[in-house]
């Protein structure tokens, strides 16, 4: 059998050093010109998830798009950066019984199964809220028949989501900004009981899930002790709560880290989980009587409430990073009481801040650019995982 030897030429050796400089020229240039625009700041060796494995989980809300996987961008980011997933909007009562007694998982299906095949903590959002009902719910009259329907609500999406979702917040949004329960039709025609019921009812059908209360403005000190209320009333009737989301909708100001770390510490001290779930850092104008994240709330555009059309100046990118960096270094401190930071959107494109309160604006409230691509902002972020926190 014959076997092929290739020639071997040899290279004269005062011609090396020219070889050398022209291989280093090809290297570089051969390949192509990187678009410097759409490349990071600082190209790290991490992710999210991975920077804070030892602290904490790192999730993010999904849209339909990327529950069906049509942003193969956004997906790919997913996958790459976060550990726990939340529904946007697909498991909202309007969604999910937009008929009474007519369920559509379709959609809640698939987002579930996405965060199953990725190995990712999945969360229910949400079983009862206020807003974004089904328009059959407010016609009840009747407060057994609310209160029934209710129960056959949480009863079939726990059931149907038995041993697959890993948390649900079961309540959404009860309190007023004063911490009187919110008048919502649940409050009206069942009172108080309504809660109770709602976290004993997600017990029963699914024992082992985790179960939360969500809301915004929790770091507000009125609003910080109904919701203390509210988690004792529920304690003290045998309901079983196991941790409490504070949606972090935050400015680049307010609310002060110290107003946060205090409802960290009196809300870990009630014997519960922490969660700092929705988080967005909005770097635009609001109207001034605007109140929390109440979503029925709107105002008109102008120039002066939509600085930014266009790009984010450098200056505000800067203070979005700073403001980043502190809450993060302040989550750090704490992470032996936090289970769990998730940012309300993948990117900045798809929060819903661009349109509210105010539609139409451009906003830059999260880690990643239209494009998917990191910000100084998540570089900040993945700084802090590095720093040793006094």
């Amino acid at each position: 059998m014959n076997t092929f030897r290739p020639k071997i030429f040899r290279i004269k050796s005062n011609y090396q050093p020219f070889l050398i400089v022209f291989s280093l020229l090809f290297i570089i240039t051969g390949c192509g010109e990187l678009d410097k625009s759409d490349q990071p700041k600082q190209v790290t060796e991490t992710s999210l998830k991975e920077a804070f494995q030892n602290e904490f989980l790192i999730g993010t809300a999904l849209n339909e798009n990327q529950i069906f996987e049509i942003d193969s961008l956004a997906i790919k980011l997913v996958k790459k950066e976060f550990n726990s997933i939340t529904p946007e909007n697909c498991m909202k009562w309007m969604f999910m019984e937009p008929e009474k007694g007519k369920f559509d998982f379709d959609t809640s299906d698939r987002f579930v199964a996405f965060g199953k095949k990725n190995k990712m903590f999945v969360i229910g959002h949400n079983l009862v809220w206020h807003s974004q009902l089904a328009a059959w719910v407010p016609t009840i009259e009747s407060p057994e028949e609310l209160s029934g329907n209710l129960h056959n609500h949480i009863k079939t999406i726990v059931e149907h989501y038995k041993g697959k979702i890993d948390g649900w917040d079961v309540v959404n949004e009860a309190l007023n900004e004063d911490g009187t329960l919110r008048n919502s039709i649940f409050y009206e025609k069942l009172g108080d009981r309504y809660l109770v019921d709602a976290f004993k009812w997600a017990q029963e059908y699914d024992p082992n899930v985790e179960l939360y209360y969500n809301d915004y403005n929790m770091c507000n000190p009125e609003k910080r002790s109904g919701a203390i209320e509210l988690v004792k009333l529920l304690q003290q009737n045998g309901a079983k709560i196991d941790g409490i989301g504070m949606q972090g909708h935050w400015n680049l100001e307010e609310p002060s880290l110290k107003e946060i770390e205090t409802s960290i510490e009196e809300y870990a001290a009630l014997g519960i989980k922490v969660m700092i779930t929705e988080l967005d850092i909005t770097v635009l104008p609001n109207p001034w009587d605007l109140e929390g994240a109440e979503v029925s709330q709107n105002y008109e555009n102008s120039a002066a409430m939509n600085p930014y059309p266009n790009e984010l100046p450098d200056s505000v990118a800067l203070r979005l990073a700073k403001r980043y960096s502190d809450i993060f270094q302040l989550f750090k401190k704490h992470s032996d009481k936090i289970s769990r930071v998730t940012f309300w959107g993948v990117n900045d494109g798809q929060s819903w801040l661009n349109g509210w309160p105010i539609k139409g604006r451009t906003n830059y409230p999260l880690p990643f650019n239209r494009n998917n691509r990191p910000k100084s902002a998540y570089d900040s972020i993945i700084q802090v995982s590095r720093d040793t926190i006094l």
